[in-house]
């Protein structure tokens, strides 16, 4: 199982890094997963050089490869004037359009304030829409005030973060499931 972790934070340290990882932690202790990291305050770089998906040099292209064969996507990004990252818009439109059809989406964002968190539902939900993906429907959201320093100190996120991926892994194929995860009252006599 394949997962490529998006965040489409151009800083470095970065909250949105920080959540994304405490998801992509949470994802690793349930199921068997390759987890590759795209980190946008390194790769926004190279993407630039692009305008167009046929003009990516080698670098870029193992980029967009990943996240086009990636069986799972978790995409995080800071809000930033209402909305996601540029840095994230330009990634996504050098993705094929077609490339993600079917593909489990979890998404999360962190924010200054509470009503900042909308931006999940009425941005990057519709982007994913546009792709055919299939997102997880608890999207996870932070604020500053979840954070001491750039580390996520809030159990009740660490809840929320729970609630999804056990969402996603509903969403996955059984044969990726942990064995030792399924309750033995699940498991037939026989078996």
């Amino acid at each position: 199982m394949r997962v490529v972790i998006i965040a489409g934070s151009v800083s470095n340290p970065s909250r949105t890094v920080e959540l994304v990882r405490a998801i992509a932690h949470q994802i690793a202790s349930v199921i068997a997963v390759d987890i590759q990291h795209v980190e946008l305050s390194a790769a926004a770089p190279v993407l630039f050089r692009a305008l167009r998906a046929d003009q990516l040099d080698a670098e870029g292209r193992e980029i967009i490869k990943a996240i086009e064969e990636a069986d799972v996507l978790v995409v995080g990004s800071p809000v930033y004037r209402a909305s996601y990252t540029g840095a994230l818009k330009h990634l996504f439109d050098l993705v094929d359009h077609r490339a993600l059809t079917g593909k489990r989406v979890l998404l999360a964002a962190t924010g200054g304030t509470p009503l900042h968190g909308l931006m999940i539902d009425h941005q990057l939900r519709p982007m994913f829409a546009f792709f055919n993906a299939l997102t997880v429907p608890t999207s996870v959201y932070a604020t500053t005030t979840d954070f001491s320093g750039h580390q996520l100190e809030n159990p009740e996120v660490q809840t929320r973060i729970e609630r999804a991926v056990g969402e996603l892994v509903t969403l996955l194929p059984a044969a990726v499931h942990r064995p030792s995860l399924i309750p033995s009252s699940t498991i037939p006599a026989h078996a």
